[in-house]
């Protein structure tokens, strides 16, 4: 076992496919922030609010006013560098930071995608993608033909872990039994043509969409790596991204997973893509720099140890639900950073009270006199961002000359198309509750059963 690991840690590839991808990368990151700037979710998410919602243990990372369009700008310049490989690894490091930053300054923005594209760039800081068609490459006249395999592989894993996994969630009882949230949503999708009339409403389109897509990710990284599947499983990558791009608005995540899926490709493909866009750009010619044979990183053993670090961790996360004792879609807790995609419908109702705890008198808050909507939806069924919130508010009345503060809340939750049942203990004092990675003693029972994974 010990000779075959030092064996294919020996082994070299093509440098095409990984610089391929990150020219991909780099392209649709430049995008994708310009999409958001030009849309104006800059200034509606994280300038607008009177309040933003924090991850535990980031509540240090602040908001910066006008500066955000800063950031922005950094991270989609870093994009644009990282695309065209100039002073990559400063590049790269630049943009994970920038984008990481970005992703923790609003909590109510998390997105499984978001989250991709942040460990992703961290991957991509510890491989050589900038060895081939670069102007890191054309700037020191010189160039590498091959890198290690395992550099090119390591992206597969990533994204080999990222379907097995969302596959894995999908092995519920509400998702192949109920055929919930699919049940729920997709009859909305009535306008869409052909097929909004005549499929969306019906049952068995419903089931078959849930296990389908519970196939399709936990087998569909497998058919691109055996090279025999490889081009029909690409078929299905593209339709399938489609689809869900058609039915949901999901942003860039579809054309990101296409683009990253070419990845599984031989260096023929790569190569010509290569070609093409050595074509377009006339003057970036490989020729006037000199191609060695194959790139050696100095420093491979920190590497490998970092990568090997960084992977285990990634199968573990997505596990450690496992050690809370309630429903996971109920509670939440441990549910982010595991790639649940779209499995769940809940819907909130969260009220809040601020009691003087001596007098016993009380007035209800306005949640819209603090929360944009968006905040105020997201915070309704989630158990710490309600904690979070009733902090925010006993510190604001308590800050404004109110004694004795107490913050209580009224909540309801409905999930995966049940009945609205009460979601947190009422008579618990929230102000006097602090995050932890403790279970939740004030999340009340959930009183179903969901079975699975």
């Amino acid at each position: 076992m010990k000779s075959k690991v030092k064996t294919y840690l020996t082994q070299t590839t093509s440098a095409a496919p990984l610089a391929v991808f990150r020219i991909g990368f780099g392209l649709m990151m430049l995008y994708g922030i310009v999409r958001y700037w030009l849309k104006g979710w800059i200034d509606t998410v994280y300038i607008q609010p009177k309040f933003h919602f924090k991850y535990y243990g980031f509540e240090w990372v602040k908001t910066l006013g006008d500066y955000t369009y800063l950031l922005f700008l950094i991270c989609g310049l870093s994009a644009f560098l990282v695309a065209i490989g100039y002073k990559y690894r400063l590049a790269i490091i630049t943009f994970f930071l920038s984008f990481t930053y970005i992703e923790l300054m609003e909590k109510t923005t998390y997105l499984n995608h978001y989250y991709f594209i942040s460990i992703l760039s961290f991957l991509m800081i510890f491989l050589p993608a900038e060895k081939y068609f670069s102007v890191d490459g054309y700037r020191n006249k010189i160039q590498y033909k091959n890198i290690p395999k395992w550099t090119t592989d390591s992206i597969k894993l990533l994204i080999g872990i990222v379907y097995f996994y969302a596959g894995l969630a999908k092995l519920n009882s509400d998702w192949l039994f109920k055929a919930q949230p699919l049940k729920t949503w997709l009859p909305s999708k009535y306008d869409i043509p052909f097929i909004g009339e005549s499929l969306m409403h019906q049952n068995w389109f419903h089931y078959a969409m849930s296990w389908s897509g519970m196939f399709y990710d936990l087998l569909i990284p497998f058919f691109l790596l055996y090279r025999k599947t490889r081009v029909v499983a690409f078929f299905f990558v593209v339709f399938f991204h489609v689809f869900t791009r058609v039915l949901f608005p999901i942003g860039m995540f579809p054309f990101v997973m296409i683009v990253s899926a070419l990845i599984f490709f031989d260096a023929d493909l790569h190569n010509k893509i290569i070609d093409s866009i050595r074509k377009l750009l006339g003057g970036f010619s490989a020729k006037a720099i000199e191609t060695k044979a194959v790139y050696r990183p100095k420093n491979r053993k920190l590497v490998l140890s970092i990568l090997a670090l960084f992977f285990t961790l990634q199968l573990l996360i997505p596990f450690r639900y496992l050690l809370y004792p309630n429903e996971l879609f109920w509670t939440e807790e441990g549910y982010r950073f595991s790639w649940r995609v779209m499995l769940m419908e809940k819907m909130g109702y969260a009220n809040f009270k601020i009691v003087n705890g001596e007098t016993g008198q009380f007035f209800y808050v306005d949640n819209q006199d603090f929360l944009t909507p968006l905040q105020e939806k997201q915070m309704s069924f989630q158990p710490d961002f309600i904690l979070e919130y009733a902090h925010y508010l006993g510190d604001h009345f308590k800050s404004q000359g109110h004694k004795n503060v107490e913050v209580y809340v009224e909540s309801y939750a409905a999930l995966n198309g049940r009945l609205s049942i009460p979601f947190i203990d009422k008579t618990v004092n929230l102000y006097a509750e602090k995050e932890s990675f403790k279970p939740k003693h004030w999340i009340l029972p959930f009183n179903d059963d969901i079975k699975g994974l």
